[in-house]
């Protein structure tokens, strides 16, 4: 006998889930299982995280969604109140990579045409995406249980059959589950007789929301929090009894040992389910060619021209040209950069400000000559390697600045060039920091307001501080903590739901293009009225995927809107002909005059310029470079240096070359 997990809600479902994926792997093979399913309500948000941490743990994965349906006869593209506000749970489970494709394509249309109070999909659906797919009958909230408790013993029946039609043998299985609720007693008669009069196979599971027992009361913590309710209020949301958690194989024999086959039917479903994720190869949408080139040739021919225009019949760096476009086909990324490059010189085109650069891609040749930057890596001693080399397994990163007032006139570019089923904007999810979740912690435990402020306050103000760091750091929060017996209970239960998705929502400049339909490769959901991947953008890239930021910055708006003012009296007037070495602009830096001046307005940084009184763009480059933790300590060296060419040193005069510019200092990584 052995028994699998195949119902376990996770964090990422947002609405309930407190089981928290880096744990789950390591707690089931604790248990002595094998394998495990991540089953969310209508997202698959977790899927390859939990993927990775099962596969890490040596715990085959199996990746599903409990979806939402829409009751019999209805279609998704029905939304009226009185039929269609209760929607019915199904179990899908991916048996291989085609039951992946249609499972994630359900989950998209079920957001994108079926979302109704919840994303549903429905049997026409259904019907056209089961290949690849196990299904059980869910809860008590799928369409059999509710016939069942309705007493229609008999649609419940046809239902049944009809399921069992369309998934085909051994695809379709009766689920039973006992968490101590009366009604699934019932119902589990009444799946049993369904069992002995179709012959459609049962199985056990455990609707497992949190990890272990003792969890239950974080997890009706996180309920209240996700649903705006307190402890104390009768008509909250809850899951009693408190039997959600993952059980182990001799409790569910003990619960399960009169239905025949039911637990051995999970190891069997198990063993089905062997879909396989790829990481690390691309699929990088099709740049549309003129006729007569292919990618590399016409990446050639653009960069040729680039090249000519920029420094006109100086040959010295075409050998280091050549180079980097060798290493980008190599490395197969022509049409990477032909894409970024066309949607940036259509921003161009149409006067949207751009960014001239940032990052390691302002070190590329290429970009440089393709017009996607306009910092001359020449010039600068920019180094290409740092932007890409053999030894970097992930894809380039380009990130682009628009004007914050025209970037989504990018993206519905973008959307027109390949289509807009291959285009969308990508989730992020806040979480629960630190002070954050004692406050949400303490409402939810209806603690006075001003209390839990007092001890929220004692947590100390530092970026991605935990608790436990906390209580490390701050004395005041400790002896609260060693003292108060309801403090102590306000932070262990914050302690257990800290970092913990609060909410999902949409990256601010994160957009995915894709060969074939989007779809095809991740599952979308809607936040709002944006589609956006239900991956994260680590994990889109992770994937393969191209994945760009098209950064909305306001400063390029505010020197765009003040060019065209001084262009109403010198028409001839652009950003390009102000000199690097403009005297009034270094002057007026050394003064301390840096308000609206991008990264270097702050009250430190203008403290910085006007002790440095910056003298070149690579005085300013190295200051910010500077000005953050650790680096900080050779400001005052830098400043010194700078001003007295006697205290420059070197600690060997081969580093003389490469540390002049920044007055012997090593400031930068490369």
């Amino acid at each position: 006998m052995s028994f699998v997990h195949l119902h376990v809600h996770t964090e990422y479902s947002l609405l309930d889930g407190a089981c928290r994926i880096r744990e789950l792997p390591e707690v089931v093979k604790s248990m002595g299982q094998t394998a495990c399913a991540i089953t969310d309500h209508g997202v698959m948000y977790g899927a390859i995280d939990f993927y990775r941490a099962c596969k890490a743990a040596g715990i085959r994965p199996i990746i599903g969604c409990e979806v939402y349906m829409t009751p019999r006869g209805r279609s998704r593209f029905e939304k009226i109140h009185e039929f269609d506000a209760e929607s019915r749970h199904l179990v899908l489970l991916c048996e291989n990579e085609e039951g992946y494709r249609n499972l994630s394509y359900m989950v998209s249309m079920a957001w994108t045409e079926g979302f109704y109070i919840k994303p549903r999909i429905d049997m026409a659906l259904l019907r056209e995406h089961s290949g690849g797919l196990i299904a059980l009958s869910a809860c008590l909230a799928g369409e059999i249980p509710r016939l069942l408790r309705n007493g229609e013993y008999e649609n419940a029946k046809h239902y049944a059959l009809e399921m069992a039609e369309l998934f085909g043998p051994d695809r379709f299985y009766l689920e039973l589950q006992d968490h101590g609720i009366p009604a699934q007693a019932e119902v589990n008669r009444g799946i049993l007789r369904l069992h002995q009069e179709t012959g459609i196979p049962m199985v056990c599971t455990n609707d497992a929301h949190y990890l272990r027992k003792e969890d239950a009361e974080a997890h009706d913590v996180l309920l209240c929090i996700q649903t705006g309710k307190t402890l104390d209020d009768e008509n909250r949301m809850r899951y009693e009894p408190r039997n959600f958690y993952l059980r182990s194989e001799a409790e569910m024999a003990e619960l399960f040992s009169e239905y025949e086959g039911a637990i051995e039917n999970t190891a069997k479903i198990a063993d089905m389910c062997r879909l396989e994720f790829t990481f690390g190869k691309y699929h990088l949408p099709e740049f549309q060619l003129p006729p007569g080139y292919d990618s590399f040739s016409y990446l050639k021919k653009l960069c040729d021209e680039g090249y000519r225009e920029r420094y006109g019949a100086d040959d010295r760096y075409r050998g280091q040209l050549q180079y980097e476009q060798d290493m980008i086909e190599k490395m197969g990324f022509t049409d990477y950069f032909l894409i970024v490059s066309d949607f940036v010189l259509y921003a161009k085109s149409v006067g949207i400000p751009v960014g001239p650069g940032r990052g390691s891609a302002a070190g590329s040749m290429v970009s440089y000559c393709l017009r996607i930057t306009d910092i001359d890596p020449m010039k600068y001693s920019l180094y290409f390697e740092r932007f890409l080399n053999p030894e970097r397994v992930s894809m380039p990163d380009i990130d682009m600045d628009f004007g914050d007032t025209r970037r989504g006139e990018v993206v519905d570019y973008v959307r027109r060039k390949y289509g807009d089923d291959r285009v969308a904007q990508i989730v992020t999810f806040g979480t629960m920091a630190a002070r954050g979740v004692i406050r949400d912690v303490g409402r939810v435990m209806n603690i006075p307001y001003a209390e839990v402020d007092q001890i929220a306050k004692q947590v100390p103000n530092t970026l991605h501080i935990t608790l436990n760091d906390a209580l490390r750091l701050s004395k005041p929060l400790s002896d609260l903590y060693e003292n108060d017996e309801k403090v102590r209970r306000l932070i262990d239960t914050a302690k257990s739901l800290e970092g913990m998705p609060r909410n999902a929502s949409t990256h601010a400049a994160g957009v995915v293009i894709t060969k074939r339909p989007v779809y095809e490769y991740v599952p979308l959901a809607k936040n709002d009225d944006t589609v956006v991947c239900q991956y994260v953008m680590t994990t889109l890239e992770e994937l393969g995927l191209l994945k760009m930021d098209f950064l909305g910055l306001r400063n390029l708006t505010v020197l765009d809107d003040a060019v065209k003012m001084l262009q109403e009296e010198q028409p001839d007037f652009r950003l390009q002909d102000i000199p690097e070495d403009d005297a009034e602009t270094f002057r007026m830096i050394s003064q301390g005059k840096t308000s609206g001046v991008f990264q270097i307005e702050s009250a430190g940084m203008t403290g910085v310029c006007v002790g440095l009184k910056p003298k070149s763009i690579e005085d300013i480059t190295a200051v910010i470079a500077l000005y953050r933790p650790g680096p900080m300590d050779s400001i005052p060296r830098f400043i010194a240096c700078s001003q007295d060419p006697k205290l420059v040193t070197y600690k060997h005069p081969s580093l003389e070359p490469i540390l002049s510019v920044t007055y012997g200092c090593i400031v930068y990584q490369e």
